[in-house]
């Protein structure tokens, strides 16, 4: 009946400006607490709300907080997880961004390659870091970890701008010689040769950069693009592994080992895309990753 009444009296179904209960917070103190959640990222509500108690005397709950810094536009999302950069290492990446940042056309001539492990169990990580949006790459927002060693599949793959290679099982550890025998010669060799002018990318792991396997480029006319250390964030092909990953995931079926896992994950990757009608069609999966040359812009602001 009230919101009746409202709409015929005074045309309207909502309420007036500024009626409703008053913030217990004033325009100041959202300013402050901003400020403490960009001290630190990684605090919690909870946390903050302890703060909050300790610098002003004042109790505000853990929910009120989420309020206010959403209010404010930051909110609690998924770092970036990433191989410590050293000084040279972020040098480098800069280095190679302004020499690359004027490509075009180019890079639908770019063959990205890489290797990925996909573990039987899955995780959410409990910590969240408070940003803005596009705030994702800055260092203050970035949790550094080293890989470790979990039960699952290693997989190799490869991605064109409109097309992709097949997916390769790893089964132990990849040396330069199992690299060539079972990666190079049977898959990425044949795939690079179907596509007039393409050029080869690969991180500078030990298997990819030694002597034996640039004979072998050399010999094959492979083009290589050179790629600087320490950046496996840098490739589009991450992005399809992220996908692959939170298929993974979500998929309620139980997988109770590698070989079961391997299945699962060859079928998540057809299609790539449900929406596209060609199920290599990568750019409809990430439009916004093939698009490096203006991602480099921000890559050589942040590093």
């Amino acid at each position: 009946m009230r919101v009746w009444k409202q709409w015929t009296d005074e045309c309207r179904t909502t309420r007036k400006s500024g009626s409703g209960p008053r913030n217990v917070t004033s325009a100041r103190d959202d300013r402050h607490l901003v400020r403490m959640a960009r001290t630190d990222r990684t605090a919690s509500s909870r946390q903050l709300a302890a703060l909050w108690s300790i610098a002003t005397g004042v109790s505000l709950c853990a929910s009120s907080i989420r309020r206010r810094l959403l209010q404010c536009g930051l909110r609690a999302r998924t770092p970036l997880y990433r191989i410590p950069l050293t000084h040279d290492h972020r040098r480098l990446r800069l280095q190679w961004a302004n020499q690359h940042r004027d490509w075009r056309a180019d890079w639908q001539h770019v063959v990205f390659s890489d290797e990925s492990r996909f573990n039987l169990w899955y995780h959410d990580g409990r910590i969240r870091v408070r940003r803005y949006a596009g705030e994702r790459h800055l260092p203050e927002c970035i949790i550094e970890r080293h890989s470790g060693r979990t039960p699952g599949v290693m997989v190799w793959g490869a991605i064109a701008y409109h097309r992709r290679s097949q997916l390769l099982r790893i089964v132990g550890n990849l040396n330069s010689n199992r690299y060539i025998r079972e990666v190079l010669q049977p898959e990425a060799v044949p795939f690079l040769q179907s596509l007039p002018g393409a050029v080869f990318q690969q991180d500078n792991a030990r298997p990819h950069t030694a002597r034996i396997v640039k004979s072998f480029f050399a010999a094959q006319q492979v083009q290589l693009l050179p790629w600087p250390a320490g950046s496996p964030d840098m490739s589009p092909i991450e992005h399809v592994w992220d996908v692959i990953g939170r298929r993974l995931a979500r998929d309620p079926r139980p997988v109770a080992s590698a070989d079961e896992l391997w299945v699962v994950a060859c079928m998540k990757l057809r299609p790539l895309h449900p929406q596209s009608e060609d199920p290599n069609d990568i750019t409809a999966l990430t439009p916004r990753r093939f698009l490096i040359s203006t991602c480099l812009t921000c890559l050589s602001e942040v590093n």
